[in-house]
């Protein structure tokens, strides 16, 4: 049903005040979904300070719930934007009021600052909190919400300009004696080249405006450098409506690491601890965690206080976080300041016990600061990785789209919080970022830190769309990334032919075997006795046994299931003995099994005739079972060859067309850009598979294009 382009609705909070599973501090359960705590985080006395009766939230998803649960902690009432696409979200749900601001893409409804000013008139918000992303470092909007007497919460409009700006911010940090990177300037079409080549290469494109990685391009030299402009300008336009770019010496190798500051109103600061972020892709971070493996007491003391100088020049006054490239011998450089809550904030909560959320609303009340730098400890350790909805084979991370027909989220498990704004039956859309949600955990340690989000991870269920987890799981274990050597580099060198999927042991082969082999004996024996009873496992008798071959990666391998008196089983993998035992029901979406001794976690994700699909370390593996009568078959089968698609460009993504370079007769090169998409505002350049002639090109700039969709085809010729 059409909605109407400006709406409100009430009384859309039913929440009720429960206890969190894990710490049983107060929670919220909303239609039975438990909201996950902030487990460990100060209380201040701020409650019983005046604060707002009534914020709006100025974003959407994950970041526009996490900031709902602060308010609603501290007995402050919300109000919840939404497009037209969202108007069955979560965070419209939460709040206690909601305002649709118009359809999407996000220029007519989350960026559309009539709307939102509409809203904060009709709903009698005091106060505004922007997330991060949209109006966050939007300096016109702060200075609307000024005129109109109602509260930002984030940093004053000059303090953000001037920070949100990469030239000036530079330019302030000098003179606060901050380590700045060599070689930024300002720069236009022309300038380009030959400031790149004043640097010398590598240098780094990026938007004047711009944060997250959008608009951000590395060069090798003068053709990297043009084409780097032309689209780093492009999405630097569609991102932040400014196109101003800057060029600067890029550290090869460098380490990204970042330190929390909070400041108020009355000239003070405190710097919270650092993060790690060097896990990027596409230069957007992947995995984070606080404290940094490689920075010490004093490289922390010195990166904090400069930290806390620049916040102090500018007259910082709530929360941000000031950007740093790291050498190989501790040396940092000041990269840039994001004037607004970072998306990896959860990991420093954690770790500090602070609710950075509360603080920036008690400082925009016009609170001073309730903390003071001996007031932040450093707790353990805590890991944080972006689950999005991607697919991790596709350039480490292409966007995938649909609906979410199952989804539980794990915390269950202690130590664990899970920032989302969806739901089972939400839907992830081509019309904003492709996140799922933030899955921190903490630990005493960094390995026990790790090792509970590989169980965190491993038990989380997500079904409807492709997902990321295979490939966090597998950077997660990488020996370097344990030992805590990494880099921004880390990426393309660990993987330098793109990430193909975790690479089993023997032992972890055994484990997917052996349980395949058990689904396999499992549903046949039901098949036979329980046919009504679905949920039951089958009683098998001892002296049964199955004689498999089960096929995986175009491998066969012989495995013999016995069952055992005590109702387990002894499976026999190309004549090792593997000892198996569960309690788990074959329906259970999280499945649970010993293995020599080992517990594995897996997941089903398809049981179809003799086809199996399971994921075990992260990654889908697909699996062929038979009895060895129907392996004899098998080799009279012909083998399918798998067709040659290099003559077609297909789109590797949902999103929007933005060029089309070629024409129908044109001859082209392997390796030729062909045409420009568009997904979550980041422009991604399609590339001739071979050298020929374009035989029919089927989209145009401006055509809405679907994962998978021939846009060119090519005939090859021999002789090209």
């Amino acid at each position: 049903m059409a909605m109407a382009s400006r709406g409100m609705s009430f009384g859309l909070s039913s929440f009720v005040q429960g206890a969190c599973r894990t710490c049983k501090q107060r929670t919220y359960l909303f239609n039975g979904y438990q909201q996950a705590c902030f487990r460990g985080l100060q209380t201040s006395s701020i409650s019983r300070e005046k604060l707002f009766d009534k914020v709006l939230i100025a974003n959407r998803g994950e970041i526009a719930c996490r900031v709902m649960k602060t308010c609603k902690r501290l007995g402050i009432k919300t109000v919840a934007i939404y497009s037209e696409a969202d108007a069955s979200a979560l965070h419209v749900k939460m709040a206690d009021e909601s305002f649709c601001v118009g359809p999407p893409p996000t220029n007519q409804s989350y960026l559309n600052m009539d709307a939102i000013m509409e809203a904060i008139n009709i709903t009698g918000a005091q106060a505004v909190h922007p997330g991060y992303g949209f109006l966050s470092e939007n300096s016109k909007f702060v200075a609307r919400l000024e005129k109109a007497g109602v509260k930002f919460i984030g940093p004053n409009a000059a303090a953000m300009q001037a920070m949100g700006d990469k030239i000036q911010s530079k330019l302030i940090g000098k003179k606060a004696g901050v380590s700045i990177i060599p070689g930024f300037e300002g720069v236009d079409d022309e300038d380009a080249v030959r400031i790149a080549n004043e640097i010398g290469y590598p240098v780094m494109i990026k938007a004047s405006a711009g944060g997250g990685g959008k608009g951000m391009r590395i060069a090798w030299n003068d053709d990297e450098t043009k084409e780097g402009f032309r689209l780093s300008s492009q999405e630097a336009s569609s991102s932040f409506g400014d196109d101003r770019l800057l060029v600067e010496k890029f550290i090869d190798n460098p380490r990204h690491i970042e330190i929390q500051v909070v400041g108020d109103k009355y000239g003070n600061a405190v710097y919270v601890n650092e993060r790690e972020c060097s896990i990027q892709r596409r230069n957007q971070k992947v995995i984070e965690e606080s404290p940094s493996p490689f920075v010490d007491p004093d490289m922390r003391k010195a990166m904090g206080q400069q930290a806390v100088a620049l916040a102090k020049e500018v007259g910082y006054d709530s929360a941000g976080t000031v950007e740093c490239l790291v050498d190989s011998q501790k040396n940092f450089y000041f990269l840039e300041m994001n004037t607004r809550l970072q998306v990896e904030h959860p990991i420093t909560e954690m770790v500090a016990g602070v609710d950075l959320v509360e603080h920036m609303i008690r400082v925009a009340a016009g609170h001073p600061l309730s903390i003071t730098q001996a007031d932040i400890p450093i707790n353990g350790w805590a890991v944080e990785c972006r689950v999005y909805a991607e697919d991790p084979y596709k350039n480490f991370g292409l966007p995938s789209i649909g609906r979410l027909y199952k989804y539980i989220e794990p915390t269950h498990i202690p130590n664990v919080r899970c920032d989302s704004g969806i739901i089972e039956g939400s839907e992830i859309s081509i019309y904003y970022d492709s996140m799922i949600s933030k899955l921190a955990t903490h630990g005493a340690t960094r390995n026990e830190a790790l090792d509970t989000m590989n169980k965190a991870l491993d038990s989380y269920v997500i079904r409807g769309v492709t997902y990321n987890v295979s490939l966090l799981r597998d950077v997660l274990n990488h020996p370097k990334f344990r030992l805590g050597d990494i880099t921004t580099k880390f990426l393309p060198q660990e993987y330098p032919s793109g990430f193909k999927g975790h690479q089993l042991t023997e032992h972890e082969r055994d484990e997917l075997l052996a349980t395949t082999a058990y689904f396999f004996v499992q549903r046949s024996l039901r098949a036979k006795t329980f046919k009504n009873q679905e949920k039951q496992n089958a009683v098998i008798k001892k002296e049964q046994s199955w004689d498999l071959m089960i096929t995986l990666n175009k491998e066969d391998y012989p495995v013999i299931v016995k069952a055992k008196p005590d109702g387990g089983f002894k499976v026999t993998v190309e004549g090792r003995s593997v000892d198996f035992s569960t309690t788990s029901k074959l329906s259970d979406p999280v499945f649970e099994a010993r293995v020599n001794g080992n517990t594995a976690l897996l997941q089903t994700l398809k049981k179809e005739g003799n086809l199996f699909k399971i994921q075990h370390y992260g990654t889908t593996y697909k699996l062929r079972v038979h009895t060895q009568d129907q392996y004899e078959y098998m080799k009279y089968m012909p083998e399918i060859k798998e067709e040659d698609m290099s003559p077609f460009l297909k789109s590797p993504m949902p999103g929007t067309v933005v060029s089309v370079a070629v024409s129908v007769g044109d001859e082209v090169h392997e390796g030729q850009e062909l045409a420009v998409v568009e997904a979550m505002k980041m422009q991604n350049s399609l590339h001739a598979g071979l050298s020929g002639t374009v035989k029919a090109v089927n989209f145009a700039a401006g055509d809405k294009v679907g994962e998978g969709d021939i846009m060119v085809e090519i005939e090859h010729h021999p002789d090209h």
